[in-house]
């Protein structure tokens, strides 16, 4: 072998030895690197908890936001969402139907009340003279709780039906012809429900114009009517219960759950919805950022305005309410928003907390990626 040979053969050992004693070098500087890093760590952590305070905290702009959001869900509370206060039966038809009279005075042709005498007739299903028991098990709120003519959801078939042809029919799905004696509406004989529902139907299909006029007066005037009842003193049962248990859906308005009560909470829930989702839009214009875990980080800041502006206005409507004793003042519908978006806040913040610092973490761990 010649001299020139074992010389680079000699430079290729000397370089492998160099090279290997740079990977091991760098070997031996990684593991110093992660071990201090793991010596570390419970300070690492609590300044890595740090920074995500830091960066989901309120500044300025964040907190001017924040009390906005508050004033408009106290405006909401006292202007918009209130309990309203609840009429006589006299005084909810006066303001309904705008001071109109109405006057028994039915021609008794069975099923076929004209157009006027469907426009000038009170509904048939609030008669309760001769009933002989039919309406018996509405409690306090009487024959709204047995006539399905007052339920709010089922009303529209079957009040609609019954005023287009002059029937009631109750809870139990029985219908009786209404008749007119000495100005009032009294139970005149049974009747089939199904005769009184096809008849209904073949006034739309059969009968032309001057059919679906009549039946499109009797859904108005039904819708009328349940608005004029809506928000009485005794207001109107929930869907459908009357149909299963008058008497359920009587317990359940003494206890407050009637139907102007749940439109009403749920007119809270949806108004303070509606300004949380406009609170969110309003802050998401002001994100800066360009990473994923920039644009979680800005949404925890967003979670934290509504529920923390959710939170003032709700302890100040409770404030209010115990000073005044006004109960129609309570938010509950925004109270229970307060709730729901509270827990999904800390929720949302403790799932992005863990990924931020124990990503960061990791990276620090992993460090930079050699090539062996």
């Amino acid at each position: 072998m010649s001299s020139e040979s074992l010389r680079r053969k000699r430079n290729l050992i000397i370089e492998n030895v160099d090279k290997n004693l740079s990977e091991m070098n760098d070997i031996y500087e990684e593991t110093n690197r992660v071990k201090t890093v793991a010596e570390n760590t419970r300070v690492i952590l609590d300044d890595l908890d740090k920074q995500f305070c830091e960066k989901t905290g309120l500044n300025s702009e964040d907190v001017a936001l924040m009390f906005f959001a508050v004033g408009l869900q106290i405006a909401r509370q006292y202007l918009l969402t209130k309990f309203p206060k609840r009429l006589s039966d006299k005084e909810a038809a006066k303001k309904v139907k705008k001071g109109k009279e109405e006057h028994s005075n039915r021609k008794h042709r069975y099923y076929n009340p004209s157009l006027e005498e469907i426009k000038s007739n009170p509904v048939p299903f609030d008669a309760n003279i001769g009933s002989d028991g039919n309406l018996k098990g509405g409690g306090k709120l009487g024959h709204r709780a047995t006539t399905l003519g007052h339920d709010p959801v089922l009303g529209l078939i079957f009040g609609t039906a019954n005023i287009a042809t002059s029937t009631l029919t109750t809870s139990s799905f029985l219908s009786f012809h209404i008749y007119t004696e000495n100005k009032r509406d009294y139970f005149k004989s049974k009747t089939s429900t199904y005769k009184v529902l096809e008849t209904t139907i073949n006034k739309i299909l059969y009968q032309g114009m001057e059919g679906k006029r009549i039946i499109f007066t009797s859904f108005m005037k039904e819708v009328i009517h349940l608005q004029s009842d809506m928000y009485t003193k005794n207001s109107l049962p929930i869907p459908f219960i009357s149909a299963i248990n008058p008497k359920l859906a009587s317990k359940l308005a003494e206890r407050g759950l009637d139907m102007a009560n749940i439109l009403t909470v749920s007119k809270q829930v949806e108004y303070a919805i509606f300004i949380n989702t406009i609170i969110a839009m309003l802050h998401s214009f002001l994100f800066e950022g360009s990473t994923e875990m920039e644009e979680k980080l800005y949404e925890v800041k967003t979670k934290k305005i509504i529920a923390y502006s959710n939170m003032i206005a709700s302890a100040s409507n409770l404030g209010v309410v115990a000073f005044t004793k006004n109960l129609n003042l309570l938010d509950i519908g925004g109270i229970g928003v307060t709730i729901l978006e509270f827990i999904k806040y800390k929720e949302f913040q403790k799932k992005v907390k863990e990924e931020f610092i124990f990503g960061s973490y990791k990276d620090m761990v992993m460090g930079d990626k050699y090539n062996f």
